[in-house]
């Protein structure tokens, strides 16, 4: 189809004059078909790349449990940080989650963490002891309607303010979740758009 004064194609001159090279127009007009990476791992197509992301899951509670298994099937090295060795998370399959009792080398710049109980009396020393570390991403669970109280916790260990500040919270994605597969849920999903620079919803 061309301009009637021009001679140009019509889809030209409606993107400003110049050609239009959106592999998804180019399909919609009959041009050569587009190899979505995405689209070829979905179908099974493309291997999975290595994701080389870390996730922690710190204290053991049914939300870490979720978190450490969905963590798996997205890619993620699994590590639960319990430095109670009495406390653990079941129905993790065998071998699955390397289980820490304190903060270490792990907590380098692919690992994201989340804090999975504000109620512990141990959220002061680990979130100190994690903040130390060049952890890519800190988190602690909790309602936004009031000030968490990892807050005093840290200020009591003489942690800056600007440190206390690197701790997320809320977290995750606003999906109203409720029950602790759902609130895994939203938290990994807030962690992927985090780090793929997105702002997690429905916009595109």
């Amino acid at each position: 189809m061309t301009h009637s004064h021009t001679g140009e194609p019509a889809h030209e001159l409606s993107h400003g004059g110049a050609a239009d090279e959106d592999p998804a127009c180019a399909v919609a007009h009959g041009g050569a078909a587009v190899e979505d990476p995405a689209c070829a791992v979905a179908h099974g197509g493309a291997a999975v790349e290595e994701t080389g992301r870390t996730l922690v899951a710190v204290f053991a509670s049914p939300i870490a449990g979720h978190l450490l298994r969905f963590g798996v099937e997205l890619g993620f090295r699994p590590i639960l940080l319990e430095p109670d060795r009495a406390r653990t998370v079941d129905g993790l399959p065998p071998g699955s989650v390397t289980v820490v009792s304190e903060p270490g080398d792990y907590l380098d710049d692919t690992a994201d963490v989340v804090l999975t109980d504000h109620h512990r009396p141990e959220i002061g020393p680990i979130l100190r002891d994690v903040l130390a570390r060049p952890a890519r991403w800190v988190g602690i669970m909790g309602s936004p309607r009031h000030v968490g109280p990892h807050v005093q916790a840290l200020t009591d260990l003489g942690v800056p303010p600007g440190e206390i500040a690197r701790v997320h919270r809320p977290i995750g994605l606003n999906i109203g979740s409720r029950t602790p597969p759902e609130i895994a849920l939203a938290t990994l999903a807030g962690l992927i758009a985090h780090r793929n620079g997105r702002p997690g919803g429905f916009a595109f």
